[in-house]
């Protein structure tokens, strides 16, 4: 499947909008992972995810290509950026909740990237509600 130039602007700024969305919360808690960080995974992700249907679509003839992998790649390589804002010390770890706005913001970006609008902006809405949210109801 062919992505339209239209469609690729579209979804391309519909994912940096969504990463700033979520990496808002964070630059406004002062956290090293905010909204540039979000706003770059999350276009990064739905770019990715664009790549793999454009290589599917020019490579039509050879039966090998696998994309998934690619997408597969992102979740895996989040994973180590998501990591590196953790900060363990004797008393607790601070940056979980950073981590895991990156992880879901490339899922987000991912799923934006394929098309699956009504799943990102359902994402959205419930991982936006439980950075701001919940946050209120743990006191």
């Amino acid at each position: 499947m062919e992505v339209s130039l239209t469609d690729t602007v579209f979804r391309l700024f519909l994912a940096c909008l969504f990463g700033a969305g979520l990496g808002w919360e964070r630059e406004k808690k002062g956290r090293s992972a905010g909204l540039r960080t979000h706003m770059l995974v999350c276009m990064g992700a739905a770019l990715i995810m664009l790549i793999s249907f454009h290589i599917q679509a020019t490579m039509r003839e050879v039966k090998a290509v696998d994309t998934i992998r690619i997408a597969a790649g992102v979740v895996t390589g989040i994973g180590f950026l998501g990591a590196g804002t953790i900060i363990k010390t004797p008393e607790n770890a601070k940056g979980l909740t950073t981590a895991a706005s990156i992880w879901i913001s490339s899922a987000i970006g991912l799923a934006i990237g394929s098309g699956y609008l009504a799943g990102a902006g359902i994402a959205m809405v419930f991982s936006v509600s439980v950075l701001y949210l919940l946050k209120k109801v743990e006191g």
